[in-house]
């Protein structure tokens, strides 16, 4: 079955115009940005690679985010997704938030949860969504509990909030993708083909699995890590769920990835993307959320498009794109893939014109 929606892989060879600038050494603007609405979060997941920051209940200003999501639009930042350190659908006028997104030209999506992702919410806000995807990481309440640290309710909450949102996406006839995440660990291995069954029952798009990696500053550590090599005979198996509308994306090459070394000696996809952290910080990389030398400026200081095109930003992009030691980073980050192809385009190797 095909998958376009590219999950495992990167999409930047489809920003020709973008790639090109950056190849002749201009100063570009993101095409994606990650924004976090709210800086708490009413779960708190055994995996989470963001404890560090002690889930601080900051929120964006409705006013200085949706100053700096039309300055976004007007440089040409083309997708933003509401996720962040926290989770995104506590903030209040997160439904507002979302709509004023999109009237900036603006593809949205949001990461959440799904606990808040109430029936009256979906119908605001799904009509304004490219997708929406649902961390849902057990097949069962007593494991999901346990997992997302939470109480057992949570689950059926979830399963309900998305059924839910498919009515109201295949009533309204709306082009909204609605999927599910699953980062597989030895405390839900048995339980991902009951997962599967659930939603394919529900209707949603697609479930992705992915692998856990550890963060390189997250109070967390899950130990013993799965031996994620040893799972391919899985996504063979969960190929035979499939069916013309619901997809499993088992990410198998994200996984082969983190038994293998990294392809490329610094980082240079901070260019095409950045993130707006809930109190407002913009950062170049989000493996160092809260380090200062990652740290491009303020919304609430300064104006977007000033911190976009500013010398901070550039001088944080020139370190890492010669002198940043990648073995800081976390292992197949983001912009993993981004790297491996911008590093391929920076440095060919013989024999490039025999295509």
């Amino acid at each position: 079955m095909k998958n376009n929606f590219r999950i495992d892989s990167h999409k930047l060879m489809l920003h020709v115009d973008r790639v090109s600038d950056w190849l002749k050494g201009k100063i570009i603007c993101p095409i994606y940005l990650e924004i976090a609405p709210s800086g708490t979060c009413n779960h708190r997941c055994i995996f989470c690679a963001l404890d560090y920051l002690d889930y601080k209940p900051k929120f964006l200003e409705e006013k200085v985010l949706k100053s700096a999501v039309k300055q976004a639009g007007i440089l040409g930042v083309k997708s933003i997704m509401y996720a962040g350190e926290g989770e995104p659908l506590l903030h209040k006028d997160i439904a507002k938030i979302i709509s004023y997104t999109k009237g900036c030209g603006i593809d949205v999506a949001v990461t959440t949860n799904g606990v808040l992702l109430k029936r009256d919410l979906s119908k605001e806000i799904l009509k304004s969504l490219s997708w929406v995807r649902v961390s849902l990481n057990a097949g069962r309440s007593s494991t999901y509990s346990k997992i997302h640290n939470t109480g057992k309710n949570d689950f059926s909450e979830v399963l309900q909030n998305l059924e839910a949102a498919v009515k109201i996406k295949n009533r309204y006839k709306l082009a909204v993708t609605i999927g599910v995440q699953l980062l597989l660990l030895k405390e839900n291995i048995k339980e991902v083909f009951i997962l599967a069954k659930l939603l394919k029952d529900i209707g949603v798009d697609y479930l992705t699995i992915k692998p856990y990696s550890q963060h390189p500053l997250s109070i967390t550590h899950i130990k013993p890590v799965l031996e994620y090599k040893n799972y391919s005979v899985m996504s063979a198996k969960l190929n035979k769920i499939q069916s013309d509308k619901f997809r499993i994306i088992f990410r198998s090459q994200t996984m082969q990835r983190l038994d293998s070394d990294k392809d490329y000696k610094h980082c240079l996809g901070l260019p095409f993307w950045a993130y707006i952290s809930a109190c407002g910080d913009v950062y170049a990389c989000s493996t160092f959320l809260g380090k200062k030398e990652f740290c491009s400026g303020n919304i609430y200081r300064t104006d977007f498009n000033n911190i976009i095109g500013g010398r901070r930003r550039r001088e944080i992009i020139r370190v890492a794109a010669l002198k940043l030691d990648t073995s800081r980073c976390r292992d197949v980050c983001r912009l993993d893939k981004i790297n491996s192809y911008l590093w391929e385009l920076k440095n060919p190797g013989a024999h490039v014109n025999f295509i």
